[in-house]
C-alpha cells in the first residue's frame, strides 16, 4: 500500500506517515478505497495531543440578539466551548461512550467523512463504545430506527438461510423488481439470486446496475462503470500531490 501524506499543523511541512491503527478491515476495499482511507487529513494541533473541553467566552449572535435569545432562551448566552491543550484527554481510555449520528439535509460529498471520523475517535480514545447511525435522516431519531455502526465490513447474501431470508422479503413487499447497484462481486451476487428467486418462482426481477470504483465491470455495452472516473481522478490528484511535496 502506498505511503500517506499529512500535513503538519497549519504549515506547508508535507511528510510521509504510515496507515494509521483503525478499527476498518483493508481486505473488503479496493486499492484506491484503502489509499483514501488511509490518508491522514490535516489536524488542529490541538487535537494532535491530549485536550479537554473549558468554558470559553459567552455566546452571543451577529445580529438581532434579543430575537435570538427569546428563541433559544436555554442556550443564548451560554458558555462557548473550547479546545485546550491537556496532560490527559477530557474521555478518558476506560469511558465507554454511547453516540448517535445522522445525516441531515441535502446529500453532500463528506458526510461520511464525519462518521468514519467519530467512529475512528470513539475506537482509538473511547474503546468499547458504541455509536449509533439514525436511518432515514430525522425520521430515523424521531422513529427510533437505527444501527449500530461496527468495522465488519460490508453484508453478502450467501448462505442458504440468506437466500431464503431475502426471499420472505420481497414476498413481503410484493416487490415487482430490485435494483442492486455494486461491482462484480455484487452483481455477481445478484446473479446468484435471480437465479434463486426463478427457481422459487418468485415473481421479482433482479436488476444489476454496475457501479465500480475499480474499473473492472464492463462490456460492449458498458464501456465503464459510474465511479471509477471519480477514483481515476482522485487518485491522480494524490500521485501528483505526493510527487510535488515528497
Amino acid at each position: 500500500m502506498a505511503p500517506s501524506l499529512a500535513l503538519d499543523g497549519g504549515t506547508d511541512d508535507y511528510r510521509v506517515t504510515p496507515p494509521p491503527v483503525t478499527g476498518r478491515f483493508p481486505s473488503v476495499y479496493s486499492d484506491v478505497q484503502n489509499t483514501r482511507n488511509f490518508h491522514a487529513l490535516p489536524l488542529p494541533s490541538v487535537l494532535k495531543t491530549p485536550f479537554k473541553i473549558v468554558d470559553g467566552p459567552q455566546s452571543s449572535a451577529a445580529g438581532n440578539p434579543d430575537e435570538i435569545a427569546k428563541l433559544f432562551p436555554n442556550l443564548f448566552g451560554q458558555p462557548s466551548a473550547m479546545l485546550v491543550s491537556s496532560d490527559s484527554d477530557t474521555v478518558q481510555h476506560n469511558q465507554k461512550l454511547k453516540v448517535g449520528v445522522v445525516l441531515s439535509g441535502g446529500q453532500a460529498p463528506g458526510g461520511h467523512n464525519v462518521i468514519s471520523g467519530i467512529f475512528d475517535y470513539l475506537q482509538d480514545s473511547a474503546k468499547g463504545s458504541t455509536l449509533y447511525g439514525f436511518r432515514g435522516g430525522p425520521a430515523g431519531i424521531m422513529k427510533c430506527k437505527y444501527v449500530e455502526l461496527t468495522s465488519d465490513g460490508r453484508d453478502k447474501i450467501e448462505t442458504p438461510e440468506q437466500f431464503k431470508q431475502a426471499e420472505e422479503t420481497v414476498n413481503k413487499l410484493d416487490l415487482d423488481g430490485l435494483v442492486v447497484i455494486g461491482g462484480d462481486d455484487s452483481n455477481t451476487n445478484a446473479c446468484l439470486l435471480a437465479e434463486y428467486f426463478r427457481s422459487k418462482n418468485v415473481k421479482t426481477h433482479v436488476v444489476g446496475c454496475p457501479k465500480t470504483i475499480d474499473g473492472d465491470l464492463k462490456c460492449k455495452e458498458v464501456p465503464t462503470s459510474f465511479g471509477f472516473d471519480t477514483a481515476c481522478k482522485v487518485n491522480k490528484a494524490m500521485q501528483i500531490v505526493f510527487t510535488v511535496h515528497l
